[in-house]
């Protein structure tokens, strides 16, 4: 296969299918996700089997334990997928919607209209779900959109792809909307971020090295999240049972994900109430903690941390643990090592949550809440592209808002300018 051909056969495919979907009704759109969820259903067994296939095949090959678990769709999960598809069917189209309309003084009027971005190309490791999510986001929204999967989820994914063809066909839209590229050869990626002329956005999801490199070669804008370094801080104004229950799912609810809490911060006035009981809940987990020299003065067996762990993503059971003074510490040091993602804080001082919120810099920040809360299906937008820790345009979950932009629109009636 000529990877240049192909791309390039893919990109014009995308662009003059973004001209379709465009012009596309709600109802249209609506229709096409409705007959691939209905295709999905239809070859459940099929979509499985395909996904056994990539995990047997990703097992032999090494693939680790946090990688593997992104990548098993499990009948639950499968069911969760077409779920987050009917919940972007239900949803508002932003498409089309005019808003701040006013008359100016020379007697014409000023809006903005919400349109698609175009073409969409998502790149992404592992998790074959993504599939589903990304198509149904970029069609809805207008768009149209490049997929390219993981080498380890290529049989999940073309099977995949068969459903969304066949929805799409069934609504009468252009079945090359969503294109899912066919090959492993990480050629594809190098050419499906050069060529502006045909992508107008990419969106990487996956690990740290594939978004750095995707950032630093593409010519196309980038919608991106480095990695998820995210906080929970237990204040010492925390309800204790509160505290323990949320740190403990934050950490143990998935290992694998982007929004799991990588580093506990315990203020030292409640550390004595707390930590033991939640260490003993993260042992029987699994879990390694590694932690300051005050943790482990309080917790037996606890694990020296270095200076890498306070910035370091670990997508598995293992947690690092810090004491602090108090709740300016604790968002000093989440400023300085966090990634942008994703922070919580547990207390019951009204005061203190609205200064947690004010001051720390992330796409996302919680009060008594789970940091494991930070998607798209869990905010209601349906499903999500990823997550932007970026400050322009989209930023937190990017759902159908994120994937369009505004352009201004100008009514008169013979005016002219004076």
């Amino acid at each position: 296969m000529d990877i240049q051909q192909y791309m390039q056969r893919l990109g014009e495919q995308a662009r003059a299918a973004s001209r379709a979907m465009a012009r596309a009704s709600s109802g249209d759109k609506d229709k096409a996700l409705a007959a691939i969820a209905s295709a999905l259903r239809s070859h459940r067994s099929a979509v499985l089997q395909a996904n056994q296939q990539d995990l047997e095949t990703s097992r032999n090959n090494g693939l680790d334990a946090a990688l593997l678990d992104r990548l098993e769709l499990t009948p639950a999960r499968f069911d969760a997928m077409v779920e987050g598809l009917e919940q972007v069917t239900g949803l508002a189209d932003p498409v089309g919607v005019i808003t701040d309309l006013a008359y100016r003084p020379s007697g014409i009027q000023v809006g903005k209209m919400r349109v698609p971005l175009g073409v969409i190309g998502i790149i992404y490791e592992s998790r074959p779900n993504v599939t589903i999510d990304a198509a149904a986001l970029c069609l809805k929204s207008g768009n149209a959109a490049i997929l390219r999967g993981g080498s380890e989820a290529i049989n999940a994914n073309q099977a995949i792809a068969e459903c969304i063809r066949v929805g799409l066909r069934e609504a009468g839209l252009p079945d090359t909307a969503v294109q899912v590229v066919e090959t492993t050869d990480r050629a594809a990626v190098g050419e499906l971020i050069t060529h502006p002329e045909y992508v107008d956005v990419i969106v990487p999801r996956g690990g740290k090295g594939l978004i750095e490199r995707i950032s630093n070669d593409a010519r196309v804008p980038v919608i991106k999240h480095l990695d998820g370094n995210c906080h929970t801080y237990i204040d010492d104004q925390a309800d204790i049972a509160k505290a323990i229950k949320v740190a403990y799912n934050a950490k143990t609810q998935r290992y694998g994900t982007c929004n799991t809490t990588e580093t506990l911060l315990v203020a030292n006035a409640i550390a004595q109430q707390v930590l033991p009981e939640l260490a003993a809940k993260y042992r029987d987990a699994g879990v390694e903690l590694r932690g300051c020299e005050q943790a482990r003065s309080i917790v037996d067996g606890m694990q020296e941390a270095t200076e890498s762990d306070w910035g370091e993503e670990y997508l598995a059971p293992i947690l690092a643990v810090k004491l602090v003074r108090d709740l300016d510490e604790a968002i000093a040091h989440i400023n300085r090592y966090s990634s942008g993602h994703t922070e919580a804080i547990i207390t019951e001082n009204y005061t203190r949550a609205r200064q947690f919120l004010t001051e720390v810099d992330s796409s996302s920040v919680m009060v008594n809440a789970s940091t494991r809360f930070a998607d798209g299906f869990e905010y209601g937008l349906g499903a999500e592209i990823g997550i932007s820790t970026d400050k322009i345009h989209a930023r937190g979950p990017v759902g159908l808002e994120g994937l369009t932009s505004q352009k201004w629109v100008v009514l008169g009636d013979g005016h002219i300018r004076q």
